[in-house]
């Protein structure tokens, strides 16, 4: 890995895991993170990787239900120099400024 961060978190869920409990979460990550343009949410069969996002300023998210634990895992990438500091620095000061987001970054 050349640079990057790459993160596993995990979290307990509040309910036993069923049948539909990952496509369920799947579908709430999506849906909070539709509008957000530097946020890829991953379909179940990937996951994120540092060389994806490498120079970017985007961030690359996956879950995993781990139905034995009753645990939610979190995977994600990002750059650590561009979404890291310079590039949120940018996304920020857009916002602020209320120009387009993605100004400067795409």
């Amino acid at each position: 890995m050349n640079r990057g961060i790459h993160t596993t978190i995990t979290a307990r869920l509040t309910q036993a895991p069923g049948s539909g409990t990952a496509s369920e979460i799947q579908a709430l990550y999506e849906a909070a993170y539709r509008e957000t343009p530097f946020v890829r949410v991953l379909d179940a069969a990937t996951l994120p990787e540092v060389k994806n996002v490498a120079r970017t300023n985007f961030a690359e998210i996956a879950l995993r239900v781990d139905s034995r634990t009753g645990r939610l895992i979190l995977l994600s990438a990002i750059d650590n120099l561009v979404k890291g500091t310079a590039g949120q620095a940018v996304q920020a000061i857009n916002l602020r400024l209320g120009w387009p987001e993605t100004e400067g970054l795409l």
